[in-house]
């Protein structure tokens, strides 16, 4: 996993500030894969409770995120409870890592 202890832990902090504690955080893409360089972060965020404003919440989380990483580009997926999966989020699930 591509990801230092520091953007580990805010992206941590962010997720549970934004979205709640009980929100899963994986880290899936490029990053997952130490032999590839560069890439931005992946996130697919399962917040455990349903957002009404989702898309705004990505929004919101991916532009804290890419100013706290320095100007790194954070790609947010949030994952509604009730919202069927969609095959990237079924991919996310299946070769991400939990944070």
């Amino acid at each position: 996993m591509r990801l230092d202890d520091k953007a580990h832990e805010i992206i941590k902090h962010e997720v549970a500030s934004q979205l709640g504690s009980e929100a899963i955080v994986r880290l899936f893409g490029s990053r997952i894969d130490d032999s590839q360089r560069g890439g931005d972060i992946d996130l697919f965020i399962e917040p455990g409770r349903t957002l009404a404003q989702r898309i705004q919440a990505e929004c919101q989380l991916a532009a804290c995120l890419y100013i706290k990483l320095g100007g790194r580009k954070v790609d947010v997926l949030i994952k509604n409870p009730l919202e069927p999966a969609l095959a990237i989020h079924e991919q996310a699930l299946k070769n991400g890592i939990v944070l």
